[in-house]
């Protein structure tokens, strides 16, 4: 399969979980990879380079603008631009909105939101003047409903749905698409470390843990796969998906059909 070939991608956050899944399902397709994220870079390249495209790598901590920029120009400089962009990294936090540390609340905005303004922005030009872009964003559920405890989590994923709409409507009339893939539970590491605690604080097994915590929201009872949402991250970059422009597409056993 060489549907991308000659294309090239920039994931971040792509170290491990969905991130990973989704660079290599687009290395797969013949995309060149630039990867990202603070994960176990070494491994996670092998991985990717294993389909037999060009990789590279980019530190840049997705809070810092003057990071994200450099990596771009690292991206242009290596690729001659980034064709496809999966704004991927994220982080986690967990609390009460009166007991929610202020330095976590604004690292969860940076880097689950702020961080996709800056790609974007610096993506557009090159994907406009080359008459083609895909730009996917990683929302998440909590882009469509809320959970308690999730304040800034919910806020920023939100407000990726919000700019993947106004990038949809600004490139309407080009041959750039952006959409969000809205994912439900899925067992990347963020999500083990809530199940962990949950075991923990319940005093039960950890695939015990794993049914009570997909029993609460997902009616599937089961885990999404990094491999599924990689999949249509693939699609959304088809011809097919020429006309899917701003849609927020939930991949999450039910979750939001509740």
């Amino acid at each position: 399969m060489s549907m991308l070939k000659g294309k090239t991608a920039l994931v971040t956050g792509s170290t491990s979980g969905i991130g990973l899944g989704i660079a290599i399902a687009l290395a797969e397709q013949g995309a060149n990879i630039m990867m990202n994220g603070f994960g176990d870079a070494d491994a996670a390249i092998a991985q990717v380079k294993a389909k037999g495209v060009e990789v590279d790598y980019h530190g840049a901590d997705m809070s810092k603008a003057s990071e994200i920029e450099a990596m771009m120009q690292a991206a242009e400089k290596r690729f001659g631009g980034v064709d496809i962009l999966v704004n991927n990294a994220g982080i986690q936090h967990v609390a009460n909105i009166e007991d929610f540390p202020v330095d976590r609340w604004d690292a969860i905005i940076a880097i689950n939101l702020t961080s996709a303004f800056h790609t974007t922005r610096l993506a557009l030009p090159g994907m406009k003047q080359r008459n083609w872009g895909r730009i996917i964003n990683l929302a998440s559920v909590h882009g469509l409903v809320a959970s308690a405890q999730k304040s800034a989590y919910v806020a920023a994923k939100h407000g990726i749905v919000g700019l993947t709409k106004v990038t949809a409507l600004e490139t309407a009339q080009t041959a750039v698409t952006c959409n969000a893939i809205c994912p439900g539970w899925v067992l990347t590491p963020l999500v083990q470390k809530q199940v962990d605690a949950r075991a923990e604080k319940d005093k039960v097994s950890n695939d015990e843990a794993k049914k009570l915590l997909l029993s609460e929201k997902q009616p599937s009872g089961e885990f999404v796969s990094p491999e599924q949402l990689a999949a249509l991250a693939v699609f959304f970059c088809s011809p097919a998906a020429t006309q899917i422009r701003g849609v927020a597409w939930n991949m999450d056993g039910g979750w939001v059909a509740q």
